[in-house]
């Protein structure tokens, strides 16, 4: 089953690639590496503000992580020229957690974000993660992932 093919059965459609927010490029190539920049969690209902332990529990967390990564795939798509097969496998994620000292819960939240990576890439998307609390993220935002892809 092709990416696109998965994608549309999981329901998702891969937006535009976000266009970088201060004086950075959203990705860079390198040989066969992609290395995407920090991604923040939005979607068409614009930013995914707040933080875990206070007014976002874990599950909402994880849904903004997985936001953060289907803005991943639409920049390594972008990088690919449009052509998801390129895409060999997902090496490592990233992941910053808006949340409060008390909150232990980071891996859980990046889950979001690894769980959607499998979904769509079958073993592919296993990859290599860190997963870290912010005192505070960019815009307000829940989670913000960066990721490491290779491409053929």
């Amino acid at each position: 089953m092709t990416i696109e093919a998965r994608l549309a059965e999981l329901g998702v459609t891969l937006p535009d690639a976000p266009a970088p927010a201060a004086n950075y490029v959203p990705f860079v190539v390198v040989g066969s590496i992609v290395h995407v920049s920090g991604q923040i969690s939005q979607n068409t209902g614009g930013l995914i503000k707040g933080r875990i332990g206070e007014d976002m529990d874990v599950a909402q967390g994880a849904e903004a992580a997985k936001s953060c990564a289907i803005s991943l795939l639409s920049q390594v798509k972008k990088a690919c020229g449009g052509d998801l097969s390129r895409i060999v496998r997902a090496v490592k994620l990233v992941g910053f957690v808006n949340s409060t000292p008390e909150c232990t819960d980071q891996p859980k939240v990046i889950n979001g974000a690894s769980d959607f990576l499998v979904a769509v890439l079958g073993d592919a998307g296993r990859h290599a993660r860190s997963a870290v609390s912010a005192a505070s993220l960019p815009l307000g935002v829940a989670v913000e992932i960066e990721g490491i892809f290779e491409i053929r």
